[in-house]
C-alpha cells in the first residue's frame, strides 16, 4: 500500500512538473487570459468608477470590486487548464502515456495542482496591480488573511476540477476555451462590480445563488471587516460540490477510451 502511495506521488510530481514547465515555455496564454482581469480592474477603476461608487469615491469602489476579481482571476486562469487537457487528449499524448508503467490518475493530478499553483500566483499577481493603483486591506489580520488565503485555494480547486472535466469532454483546444467561458461569465453576474440590491429583483436571486457570490462576499469581508453572514459556508458547501462534481466528471472521462 504505501509502495503503491509512493509511486502515485512521484508519479503526480513528474506531471507536475512537465505541466509547469509546458506553461514556462508557452506563457501566451497564461498572459492573455491574466491580462483579463487586469484590464477590468483598471477599466473599472478609471473609467467607470466615478460613476459606478454612487459618490462613495474612485478608491472606495477599488476596494469594493477587487475580492471579485481576484476570484474571476481564477476562472480565467482555469480556462488554460481546460485547453491542456484538451490539448493533451487530443493529440495522443494521453495515450501514451496510458502504454507506460505510470500511475494513471497522476495525469490528471498534475495538471489539477499545476492549475491550482498557477492560480495562486496569478491571484498574487493581479493582487499586486491593484495594490500598485491604491487597494489597501487595513481590516484583515493575520487569521483573516489565512482565510481569505484558504477560500481561494478551494475555490481554486473547484474550478480547476470543473475545467479538467470540460478539457475532456471537449473534441479540442477551441471547443474547450469556448466550453469553459461561462468561468469567466459568471463573475459579471455576481456581486463583483455592484451590489445585489442595485440589481433588477427578477435577476437578484441568479446572482445570488450562484458560486461567484457567496465566496466574493466571503473574501471581501475577510479583507474588508464587511458582514459575511452565512455567505462562508454557503462558499465552502458550493467549493466542495464543484471539486466532487468536477473530479467525478473527470475521472469517469478519463476512464473511457482517449480521443
Amino acid at each position: 500500500m504505501s509502495n503503491s502511495l509512493s509511486l502515485a506521488v512521484r508519479d503526480s510530481s513528474t506531471m507536475l512538473r512537465r505541466n509547469l514547465l509546458h506553461a514556462r515555455r508557452y506563457p501566451s496564454l497564461t498572459l492573455n487570459l491574466l491580462l483579463t482581469p487586469v484590464m477590468l480592474l483598471l477599466l473599472f477603476v478609471y473609467i467607470f468608477g466615478g460613476a459606478m461608487s454612487a459618490g462613495a469615491g474612485r478608491s472606495a469602489y477599488l476596494a469594493y470590486i477587487v475580492p471579485g476579481i481576484l476570484l474571476m482571476t481564477i476562472g480565467s486562469t482555469v480556462i488554460g487548464t481546460a485547453v491542456s487537457v484538451s490539448t493533451d487528449m487530443s493529440e495522443g499524448i494521453v495515450a501514451r502515456f496510458r502504454t507506460m508503467a505510470i500511475h494513471r490518475g497522476s495525469i490528471l493530478v498534475g495538471h489539477v495542482v499545476g492549475s491550482v499553483l498557477q492560480s495562486v500566483m496569478s491571484v498574487v499577481l493581479v493582487g499586486a496591480v491593484a495594490v500598485a493603483i491604491g487597494f489597501r486591506s487595513t481590516d484583515a489580520g493575520v487569521l483573516e488573511w489565512l482565510a481569505a488565503f484558504g477560500l481561494i485555494v478551494l475555490f481554486a480547486l473547484a474550478l480547476t476540477w470543473i475545467a479538467v472535466g470540460m478539457g475532456l469532454a471537449s473534441p479540442n483546444a477551441e471547443a474547450a476555451s469556448n466550453n469553459a467561458m461561462p468561468l469567466i461569465l459568471l463573475p459579471l453576474l455576481s456581486s463583483a462590480f455592484v451590489p445585489l440590491h442595485s440589481m433588477p429583483g427578477w435577476f437578484q436571486p441568479i446572482a445570488r445563488y450562484q458560486p461567484f457570490t457567496p465566496a466574493i462576499e466571503t473574501l471581501r469581508g475577510l479583507l474588508l471587516g464587511t458582514h459575511i453572514g452565512n455567505n462562508g459556508w454557503i462558499a465552502v458547501t458550493w467549493c466542495a460540490g464543484l471539486t466532487v462534481l468536477g473530479y467525478v466528471w473527470s475521472t469517469s472521462a478519463f476512464d473511457r477510451d482517449p480521443k
